[in-house]
């Protein structure tokens, strides 16, 4: 990580853990908003304008919490908008580091080896960890925003003006309810297989796993129409479908959460599937990177061997 702007450890994927083994992910640093006009978000600092060319969007195809940017950008059309550069899948010593494998790329406006050192451009005395999602601004140099469920928030709405949609993640009538149901599925599913592959305890562990499939259960039972809110895409499915594209593949070995397989629920692989096959989505899910990615952290895979299936997820995503 990061301290005072100099890289001090090598990277470890066990971010913090309480007094009982759970493990605790770092809160995210930069929030400000892009919006229409320029002013001020719901965080953050007032100047980020929506404009053709002026971001673009650091990710790593492996993160689900970058992924779900990637969606949004695909569904809201804003391929034109906001450029993208993909980060290499296996995580080195430094962290998340830039080209040296096929669909990774170098990074264009710096010629960046680390991610770290985009974090340390925009604050010179950064300290934390450098995470993705990163939403950068060309125009002033600096990140915009790190966290993804802010990012995927804006998009919904910051470039409306200029790329006009008929879809609506976040619709207002829906706000209180997407906002409960977000914060179950983070907390046991999207954070939950975190908190099960990054236990340092088996009490931490089992609280962890019986969370994880207690919510499947419950969204399996949820889902009765396209979508957790009937026939309404919103960001909620964004935040869900990452998680699960993921599951069968990676969590379920290297994370431990092998009670079942998403393969086990009709309604949530079949929802899974429909997600999938969305105009765009396919381009935002890379199975290799996401399995050479999970499979490559020394601390649970040492020999970095990873496996060849499930055939599933093979057959649906081409690899």
């Amino acid at each position: 990580m990061l301290v005072n702007g100099t890289w001090s450890k090598d990277w470890d994927p066990v971010q913090k853990s309480d007094e009982k083994g759970r493990f605790v992910r770092q809160t995210s640093s930069f929030r400000s908003w892009i919006t229409p006009d320029g002013s001020a978000g719901p965080t953050g600092d007032a100047g980020f304008k929506a404009e053709p060319g002026r971001y673009r969007l650091y990710v790593a195809f492996i993160c689900p919490w970058a992924s779900r940017t990637l969606m949004a950008r695909k569904l809201k059309g804003l391929d034109q908008m906001i450029a993208v550069t993909v980060v290499n899948p296996t995580l080195t010593d430094q962290g998340w580091a830039f080209g040296g494998y096929p669909g990774a790329d170098d990074d264009p406006l710096f010629g960046s080896a680390y991610m770290h050192e985009l974090y340390t451009r925009a604050d010179p005395q950064f300290t934390g960890r450098a995470t993705v999602p990163v939403l950068w601004d060309k125009q002033t140099s600096t990140i915009v925003n790190n966290e993804s469920a802010d990012i995927l928030r804006m998009l919904d709405t910051a470039f409306e003006h200029l790329v006009p949609s008929d879809l609506r993640l976040y619709p207002t009538d829906l706000g209180p309810e997407i906002d409960a149901l977000n914060a179950d599925v983070y907390q046991s599913f999207n954070n939950g297989v975190y908190k099960a592959g990054f236990a340092t305890t088996q009490e931490a562990y089992d609280e962890a796993v019986t969370g994880v499939f207690d919510t499947l259960a419950r969204l399996e039972d949820r889902l009765t129409g396209d979508y957790l809110f009937g026939d309404r895409l919103t960001e909620t499915d964004i935040r869900t479908f990452v998680t699960l594209i993921r599951f069968d593949a990676a969590y379920h070995g290297i994370f431990k959460t092998n009670r079942r397989q998403i393969a086990d629920y009709p309604r949530l692989q079949a929802y899974m599937e429909r997600i999938y096959h969305l105009p765009g989505v396919a381009e935002t899910v890379n199975m290799d990177h996401i399995t050479r990615g999970y499979y490559s952290i020394k601390a649970l895979n040492p020999n970095g061997i990873r496996p060849t299936g499930p055939a599933h997820i093979t057959a649906l995503t081409g690899g």
